[in-house]
């Protein structure tokens, strides 16, 4: 990492601990990451970390050494104030769109930009002590010697415990079954006190309406609990591209016309592109 990037990634990491509360809490989010290690990079005393520490530190907080500059397109635009509106008034809602629908970074900027936002990107090997634990481990908590049980309740007093807290869990239609189906036991425990948003391509609706009519246990649960409908995310239009292009340093409309062409109106493949032809040339 240069020495802009290292600048960079302290001051978005400050922005982080004033969000989050403070340097212990944002430690306890990151794997192998220390409070000591924190802040030291604070001080600017940096001769003995590694370029690896750095970019695990940089990627948690948001900042990227590629020169990479986040676009406001319509999606992104409309899912920071669905992230708002649910953090506000304590909604859970059920986003779907895409693959590549830009769903998974205006997340991330949600969480650097918003006191007590917490994103989980779920996975399909999680189950439930693996669920709480990556929460716990977002609220700067330890999860150590405690039961299941113990967990859940340790994760619903701290959430109680603050004003307007959101968890949004992105790619949630990798939750197997019994982890999916713990979402209730959450929302039941934080009505009215924590917004929760559900965030997945469209399979995740597909996989919930089935199990509503083929009445599949849980499910009719989960699909009140996110008020029977779904937000289903725009597709990508050339307008969204042409703006990730333009902050990217493409501005050449005949390589913006190429690229919207090629990328299938997935996000990922914008930004591939964008990369591909600033290599080119």
């Amino acid at each position: 990492m240069t020495h802009q990037d290292k600048i960079q990634t302290v001051e978005a990491l400050e922005k982080f601990i004033v969000q989050k509360g403070s340097q212990n809490k944002v430690a306890a989010g990151m794997t192998s990451v220390s409070a000591a290690i924190l802040s030291q990079m604070r001080n600017h005393n940096w001769e003995s970390i590694s370029d690896e520490m750095w970019r695990k530190v940089a990627k948690y907080v948001g900042v990227t050494s590629n020169g990479w500059n986040y676009a406001e397109t319509r999606n992104s635009k409309d899912l920071l104030q669905f992230f708002n509106d649910s953090q506000q008034f304590s909604l859970v809602l059920a986003i779907t769109g895409k693959a590549g629908a830009g769903k998974s970074e205006s997340a991330k900027k949600y969480e650097a930009e918003n006191k007590n936002a917490f994103l989980l990107s779920c996975n399909e090997y999680w189950d439930k002590r693996w669920f709480l634990r990556e929460l716990l481990g977002k609220m700067g908590k330890d999860h150590a010697g405690l039961t299941l049980p113990e967990m859940m309740q340790k994760a619903v007093l701290l959430l109680k415990s603050l004003e307007n807290p959101i968890i949004i869990l992105d790619e949630a239609d990798k939750l197997a079954d019994n982890v999916l189906l713990f979402f209730i036991t959450l929302y039941n425990a934080l009505e009215n006190h924590c917004g929760i948003v559900l965030m997945a391509t469209h399979f995740l609706e597909k996989r919930i309406r089935r199990g509503v009519a083929t009445e599949k246990r849980g499910y009719r649960e989960i699909y009140s609990r996110v008020g029977l409908r779904f937000i289903e995310l725009e597709n990508t239009s050339y307008s969204d591209v042409e703006k990730i292009c333009t902050v990217n340093g493409i501005d050449d409309t005949a390589i913006i016309r190429t690229i919207s062409k090629d990328c299938d109106g997935d996000v990922r493949r914008v930004r591939r592109l964008i990369f591909s032809n600033k290599r080119a040339s």
